[in-house]
């Protein structure tokens, strides 16, 4: 999860923070005197690996010296060129502990951080962050059914991703639009295959299903290193602050950098700005699994300090941080450089965020909205407790579960 700010000053919209090499086969290396100025373009790029994350990393100060990691001599000759890149990266993220023995960036995946990353630069425009491919054409109430339970009216809506805004926008307000209508108390977000995606489109469903109480409330925070904060990351001058098609802004009368934005926590706090109509919810439930992830992870831990919200199926992933990437040669590195923060301050969800409730297993033949599938019956119970529920309308018809004796 990536997320793009604002130049001191100066509002731009852009689509993906780059870098300030072109891919031509001379390097560079950053203004440093702690590692050789000459080398192979190998050794410098390791080399700027190691300088990058000594001032962008989140847990900067958990890293050793240069002499101390020595990226060439344990790691240049490893071949191919991206896996001695790779393994340089992995290396730097597995020095910061979260608990004894156990990184904050502790992957099940061997060699590979949990959330940093780097891959080849590909020229064009690019998604701010780190996101699969996403079918812009899903229209998100294909799988919008409801019920009612007492005074309780509830609706069950799928979201597996958030793709950009602009591709779901009109779906969104139209689904908001609908909730309304139906005076809906009770929402249940099946976000079980939700890895993340484009944050602007969760804070836009967050302030779509927000009630207006929440209005100018905080929704979340980014929190950099406070060498960052003070504006010490001074390699950022050698990145470009580029637009949405890849042009470098002018700010001041000369090309911006990424060392103009403000990292300041406070100009990096996102507010609640209610949107649409609807305003009756009284309770959020998310059905979630470990693969829930990232931008939906931002969107529960949103709504954790102001609204009733339980949790059903499995504890998600863990990713309460996010990045922006840096171009080094051939290569854009992604650092885990910022805490993603709620209104209470918390970000404590490294290794997931608890579930209320843990059901049988998910079906292997799942289909969005049928209350027999475990998961969503397990949400219904929960809701309606000791009343009965009963089917307002569904995007496809599936009988409701038996009643237990």
């Amino acid at each position: 999860m990536s997320r793009i700010r604002q130049i001191v000053g100066l509002l731009v919209t852009t689509a993906a923070i780059t870098a300030c090499q072109n891919g031509s086969r001379t390097t560079t290396l950053p203004d440093e005197h702690i590692s050789p100025k000459t080398g192979t373009k190998k050794e410098l790029t390791l080399d700027s690996i190691y300088l990058y994350a000594k001032q962008l990393y989140r847990w900067q100060e958990s890293l050793p010296s240069y002499t101390a990691f020595d990226p060439r001599t344990k790691y240049a000759q490893i071949e191919p060129e991206q896996t001695a890149y790779e393994r340089a990266l992995f290396a730097l993220s597995q020095y910061a502990l979260r608990k004894k023995d156990r990184p904050y960036e502790l992957s099940t995946i061997p060699n590979k951080p949990k959330y940093s990353y780097l891959e080849h630069h590909r020229d064009g425009k690019k998604s701010s962050g780190h996101m699969a491919s996403i079918q812009t054409a899903y229209r998100y109430a294909t799988h919008l059914s409801y019920w009612s339970a007492g005074d309780k009216r509830i609706a069950y809506v799928y979201i597996p991703t958030f793709p950009q805004l602009h591709a779901v926008k009109a779906e969104l307000d139209q689904l908001a639009a609908e909730l309304a209508q139906k005076q809906v108390t009770h929402l249940i977000l099946d976000l079980r295959h939700n890895g993340g995606g484009y944050v602007e489109t969760a804070e836009y469903l967050a302030n779509l299903i927000s009630p207006a109480k929440l209005d100018k409330k905080i929704m979340f925070s980014e929190q950099f290193h406070p060498n960052v904060q003070q504006g010490k990351a001074t390699l950022l001058r050698k990145q470009p602050y580029l637009d949405a098609n890849g042009k470098v802004v002018q700010y001041k009368g000369r090309p911006a950098t990424m060392a103009d934005v403000d990292y300041s926590e406070k100009a990096n706090t996102h507010y609640f700005i209610k949107k649409g109509h609807f305003n009756s919810l009284q309770q959020l439930s998310c059905i979630v699994s470990e693969r829930t992830a990232s931008a939906s992870e931002l969107l529960i831990s949103s709504f954790k300090p102001y609204l009733p919200l339980r949790l059903i199926g499995q504890q998600t992933f863990g990713k309460p941080v996010g990045f922006f990437s840096v171009r080094i040669g051939d290569f854009d590195v992604y650092l885990a450089s910022f805490l993603i923060r709620n209104a209470d301050g918390w970000s404590d969800y490294f290794d997931g965020i608890p579930v209320d409730l843990s059901p049988a297993p998910a079906q292997s033949d799942f289909h969005p909205g049928d209350p027999r599938e475990p998961w969503l019956a397990a949400a219904l119970k929960d809701i309606a407790r000791e009343e009965s529920i009963r089917s307002i309308w569904s995007s496809a018809y599936f009988p409701l579960p038996a009643e237990e004796n």
